[in-house]
Parts: structure tokens; C-alpha cells; sequence
């Protein structure tokens, strides 16, 4: 007999995920509840078909009543959020409680999504990671595309592994731009995107640069991992750069045979990498 599968609590920030694990469970015949975070989820993917509620960043005490209203039994939490404004961390009651907690300091670092998840399942809510939910978006090990890093290209690579997870301990950002054994640049505030753009200007004559993309050694596996797509790829076109190394089994690729026929056609590489096996 099969087993009717939980409801699914979505808390959604931006990007295509949260529309991608909508779908799925459609598809699925799985029942699930969003919250859209204001000023991050897309708008349009909220139609009146589909069973949300919108709140700020501060709200998550009425995202929490709203959640036990539902029956949600299993929570995900995907998509990207900016650093808040100040209006969005004004607080409800419970939520001022929770920032009293942990303290301001922690907010944007992966300190604060940490303290979520245990307050969450304090509610009796498991948390899942979206890979528990939809396994096959996870990068695989190996060359993903036809054309394959060179020797410089994997000595960049192992570069950008030795300086990604010493940022990625410091809970700084995921990503590294290597060019010819440079660092043209490190992730921070800004995202992926903005690095590439940054880097892209830096660049030397000759081969371009590498974008490698790890998870934290310390982060959780149900936040936040690293993400690539279709505008990944676009972006490093246009900035001239040759290729991704991404950390595989522990990052997300968003529709992947469009992401590699893309990167085939403008010949870039897209390597799924184990960190720890990678020679210097």
C-alpha cells in the first residue's frame, strides 16, 4: 500500500526553484502551502491557483501559525533572499523573541538560518533540503560537456578550492573567480552574478577564467547550497570566461540540459568536482 507523502511547507525567495518544486509537487500529487518572502519571491509564479500566503522577512511567527493552519508536516526553504531592509526585519511578537534569541548580529550569515531550522522544528515541522525532495538537481561528479578543463584550467581550479573553503569557512560566500592561477575574485555580498560581472573586467589576455562554486565546509545541506543555471552560463560567456568547476553531490544545477547544451554551444566546461580529490 503506497504511503500518502506529507504536506510540504515551502518558504520561498527568489529564482526558479521555488517554481520548479511547485511543479513537482503538482505533478506528484503532493498537497503543499508557500510562503512567499516579500521583496525576493517572483511575483508571477503566485497566481490564485496556488495555495500562499506572502510575508516579510519579520514575520516568521505568523509564517509559523500559518504553516500549523495548513498541516504542514515537512518544511523546505529555497530560493534566494537579499539582505533585508530595515521595514523587512520589523518583528512580530514571536519573531522579536527569536532575534532576542540569537541576537541582530547573526542576521545574513548562516548562523541565523541554523537558529530557523531548530526553531521550526521546535514547532514539530521537520526541515528537508529541496535535494531530499528532488535529488536529481544535484551536480553530478565528473565533466558534465563536451569540452573538458586543460591542465590550466584544473590548476586553476585547484586554486580557487584552496582559497573557496577557506571562505567558505569564515562564512564569507561560495564562489571563486581564478584566472591563470589569480584570484580575480572572491564572493561576497553581492552573489554570483555581480562576481562574475566584477571579474569579468579584470581579466587578463589569454585563457579565461575559472567560477568554482563550493558549499561551506560548515553549511547545513538543507540551506542555501551553492546554485548554478542557464544565466550562470550566460553570464560567464559574456565575461569571457571558459568554465565552471561546482561541488558535486553538495550544489544544485537548475535544468540541466538546457544548462549544458548552453554551455556546449558557447564551448565552456561544467565539471562536477569532490574537493578533497583534487590535485594541487
Amino acid at each position: 500500500m503506497e504511503t500518502k507523502q506529507k504536506k510540504l511547507g515551502i518558504i520561498a525567495g527568489g529564482g526558479i526553484l521555488p517554481q520548479i518544486l511547485i511543479n513537482h509537487c503538482r505533478q506528484s500529487g503532493r498537497d503543499f502551502f508557500v510562503l512567499a518572502i516579500e521583496g525576493n519571491a517572483d511575483k508571477a509564479i503566485f497566481t490564485e491557483d496556488v495555495p500562499h500566503k506572502w510575508i516579510r522577512i519579520g514575520q516568521a511567527g505568523t509564517g509559523f501559525k500559518k504553516m500549523h493552519e495548513q498541516n504542514a508536516e515537512e518544511i523546505v526553504m529555497i530560493g534566494t533572499i537579499h539582505r533585508p531592509t530595515f521595514s523587512d526585519l520589523v518583528p512580530d511578537l514571536r519573531t522579536a523573541a527569536f532575534f532576542a534569541r540569537i541576537g541582530l548580529k547573526s542576521i545574513g550569515d548562516d548562523g541565523i538560518l541554523r537558529a530557523l531550522i531548530k526553531e521550526i522544528e521546535s514547532e514539530n515541522m521537520r526541515v528537508v533540503g529541496i535535494h531530499e525532495v528532488l535529488p536529481d538537481l544535484l551536480v553530478k561528479e565528473g565533466c558534465l560537456t563536451k569540452s573538458k578543463p586543460d591542465k590550466q584550467a584544473l590548476a586553476d581550479i585547484a586554486r580557487g578550492i584552496e582559497v573557496g573553503l577557506e571562505l567558505g569557512r569564515l562564512d564569507v560566500g561560495q564562489s571563486v573567480i581564478v584566472q591563470q592561477g589569480l584570484v580575480l575574485g572572491v564572493e561576497g555580498i553581492e552573489g554570483t552574478d555581480k562576481l562574475i560581472e566584477r571579474c569579468g573586467t579584470y581579466q587578463r589576455k589569454g585563457d579565461g577564467g575559472v567560477l568554482i562554486k563550493l558549499r561551506k565546509p560548515q553549511q547545513d545541506m538543507r540551506i542555501d547550497l551553492p546554485t548554478i543555471g542557464t544565466a550562470t552560463i550566460e553570464n560567464l560567456h559574456k565575461a569571457g570566461m571558459r568554465g565552471i568547476a561546482v561541488h558535486a553531490g553538495n550544489a544544485l544545477i537548475v535544468n540541466e540540459p538546457e544548462v549544458i547544451k548552453l554551455a556546449d554551444k558557447y564551448k565552456m566546461f561544467i565539471t562536477g568536482i569532490n574537493p578533497t580529490e583534487v590535485k594541487k
